[in-house]
């Protein structure tokens, strides 16, 4: 009869033990969830900012002849388009360049994400 050792928990596992520990696990949850709130609350303003400065680029090619003419223009285009809130047309500034129309806008955009905790951003354009 031949003899065997038995077998030690470091032959076993020459390689040590792999994985994620629980407070690892939660620190990960946690910077994961952080990062899809501010995400979910983001991405709509971004969206606004990209529908206002497109309809504004459109309204300066278009060519209105007046101030007037261009902030009535933005108003119809904002009754249609119903994600913008933000602004309106008393809000655009508009200019010529080089007998170019140039309409250009400025807002701030606060968005809360938690109790005390916000998140301003600024948001500039002009139309090409």
């Amino acid at each position: 009869m031949t003899f065997r050792p038995r077998p030690t928990p470091a032959s076993i596992r020459p390689t040590g033990q792999r994985g994620v520990t629980l407070l690892g696990l939660v620190f990960w949850a946690v910077v994961i969830s952080m990062t899809a709130l501010v995400a979910m609350r983001v991405l709509p303003t971004i969206n606004e900012f990209a529908t206002i400065k497109r309809i504004v680029t459109k309204i300066a090619a278009e060519g209105g002849s007046t101030v007037p003419e261009i902030r009535a223009a933005f108003e119809r285009a904002k009754n249609i388009e119903y994600s913008i809130q933000s602004i309106s047309g008393k809000d655009l500034d508009v200019t010529k360049d080089n007998d170019r129309v140039v309409v250009s806008f400025a807002y701030d955009k606060e968005i809360e994400l938690f109790g005390p905790v916000s998140l301003l951003i600024k948001y500039r354009g002009r139309s090409q």
